[in-house]
């Protein structure tokens, strides 16, 4: 097999991936994901020990230990353009060579859950409740890039989605993946449904300052919208592209957001970050028992 150029898998001097600053043996098998850098402290205050760390940008790791087994912790930032960087650059650093540039025989498979925030969609939602992303809609168009995403993605879903909410042509064409059943079985005490990843926070997610937005009637379509039993929860901005990418690449990833305000009752949660930290530590509890 042919050596992967150096344009292609671009490495650092000390031979780690290009933007997250990783060998294989700095990453553990279990992975949270959260946005915000500073998060990655609170996650990791939940560890038993801290082996390494290391940030370059808003990509900080660090990784450690609880309850004998190694969990790692990584910040993405924002949107679906740093998932594409973040998970293409984590199978990088576990399913190729890295010194040889070649694929290796055999795959290993990270198991990576995204802790994060959201926004509800739904008025039964109150600021305050974790939501897991059974399924997670893409309205950013990332997937599309790669072939193979059709073997990945509800086509059906698709489908209705399109024709319910009379989806402007102008926009990217969305997707939907499933999240790894295996995760979700870990996470099946929580509220599960339907998560749209938005390319922005404002026009994207329906709201409108001094801009106005082509379709001011999005949101009470999205609350109306159901496919096989399950609504639209809620809006976040990653999900989507962890989980077509996850699927594509042949790791288990999930999704658990904290409802910080509720779209549909205009309401914000301003104490937010008390809840989260408890939410943090069961979700770590979780993947190391």
């Amino acid at each position: 097999m042919k050596p992967i150029e150096d344009s292609e898998l671009i490495l650092n001097g000390d031979g780690t991936v290009f933007h997250l600053h990783l060998l294989p043996e700095n990453i553990a098998d279990n992975i949270i994901l959260v946005g915000d850098q500073d998060r990655t402290d609170v996650v990791a205050q939940n560890f038993d020990t801290i082996d390494f760390k290391v940030q370059n940008r808003e990509f900080k790791t660090i990784t450690g230990t609880k309850n004998g087994k190694r969990i790692s912790v990584i910040s993405t930032g924002i949107g679906t353009d740093n998932i594409d960087i973040v998970l293409t650059e984590l199978d990088a650093a576990v399913n190729i060579d890295l010194k040889t540039r070649i694929p290796k025989e055999e795959h290993k498979t990270l198991n990576l859950v995204r802790i994060g925030t959201c926004g509800s969609l739904q008025p039964d939602i109150p600021v305050g409740t974790p939501i897991v992303t059974a399924i997670a809609g893409g309205l950013d168009g990332l997937l599309n890039f790669y072939a193979r995403r059709n073997e990945v993605c509800d086509l059906e879903l698709e489908r209705q989605f399109n024709e319910f909410t009379q989806r402007n042509s102008l926009l990217a064409s969305p997707y939907f993946v499933e999240s790894s059943p295996v995760l979700l079985k870990k996470l099946e005490k929580y509220r599960k449904g339907i998560t749209l990843s938005a390319p922005g926070f404002y026009g994207p997610q329906g709201r409108e300052l001094r801009l106005k937005i082509v379709d001011q009637g999005i949101n009470e379509k999205l609350e109306q919208f159901t496919y096989k039993g399950l609504k639209i929860n809620n809006y976040e901005m990653e999900s989507s592209a962890i989980n077509g990418l996850g699927r594509l690449l042949g790791h288990n990833t999930a999704t658990i957001c904290q409802v910080i305000a509720n779209r549909r009752c205009k309401d914000f949660g301003t104490d937010y970050r008390v809840i989260m930290k408890n939410l943090v530590a069961e979700i770590v509890d979780i993947l190391t028992t």
